[in-house]
């Protein structure tokens, strides 16, 4: 089922719900940067097969949602999430983000203090810094993130061809390149443009881990080239009770890289 769900009068998040009906097991994902919901297809026709309820936003500016000009930080996109977790009256849930879903996730527990999470899963999560900072030499540099701002509004296509060359480790077919690719032309260039520019900025991130109190998992593969290793290290230092399960020979976009060895950490890690 898809619904639109207004965060103010003019501007509607997307969201797609599958298995409405299924178990009390409800998991929310959140999809990363420049993607939409579709990108978890091979977690929504598993996981309801054995009961579980999944539910995909688009977030602003992606996907099939509202291309508003401004609102691209993450205290906004999480308060886009928490409307939509009202508006679906969800509760014990499991919140997943991917990427930047991940930091988002991470502010959302944060800002409104776990509302109705029972778990949190983060995977390839962009926290507690997408880039290298004085007291945070982990990240990409400041340079690679200017230059994706850059290519954003100079060549688009090929800003988003040189970002899908560095999200898998292992090979996928070109067609399912193309369709990745294709989800990310589908982004306006603006949004695209906008959360990139949070990732120069946020640096709250740090603090937000230390507020999360839910069990949390956190998959992350050892050859991630976009979110490196070291800061699935820092959030699990930095959240207390998490779990870090690393996958070795993975890149960053892990639910295809190792989707088998994916979902099942995840289904483990829902029904504990």
């Amino acid at each position: 089922m898809g619904y639109y769900i207004n965060v103010t009068p003019d501007i509607y998040i997307y969201v797609e719900d599958i298995n409405p009906g299924g178990s009390n097991k409800t998991i929310f994902f959140i999809h990363g940067w420049p993607g939409n919901h579709n990108l978890f297809e091979y977690q929504y026709n598993q996981l309801p097969k054995k009961g579980y309820r999944c539910i995909g936003m688009d977030i602003r500016g992606f996907g099939r949602s509202a291309r508003p000009w401004s609102g691209y930080d993450y205290n906004q996109l999480s308060d886009d999430v928490r409307t939509v977790a009202d508006a679906l009256k969800l509760n014990d849930f499991i919140l997943c983000g991917h990427s930047t879903g991940g930091a988002i996730a991470i502010r959302y527990m944060a800002r409104h203090h776990g509302h109705g999470v029972r778990k949190l899963a983060l995977f390839a999560a962009a926290a507690p810094s997408l880039i290298q900072r004085s007291y945070f030499p982990y990240g990409l540099s400041r340079q690679a993130v200017l230059d994706i701002i850059h290519g954003t509004y100079t060549d688009r296509p090929q800003m988003l061809k040189n970002f899908g060359n560095m999200i898998f480790h292992n090979y996928v077919t070109p067609e399912l390149s193309d369709w990745i690719f294709n989800l990310g032309l589908e982004a306006s260039s603006w949004g695209t443009e906008a959360v990139a520019n949070t990732w120069l900025g946020e640096e709250g991130l740090f603090n937000d881990l230390t507020k999360i109190n839910v069990p949390t998992l956190i998959l992350h593969g050892y050859n991630d080239k976009i979110c490196l290793y070291p800061l699935a290290l820092a959030q699990k230092k930095g959240i207390s009770n998490a779990k870090l399960v690393p996958f070795e020979c993975c890149g960053h976009f892990l639910f295809y890289d190792q989707m088998e060895k994916f979902n099942k950490e995840l289904e483990k890690f829902i029904d504990e």
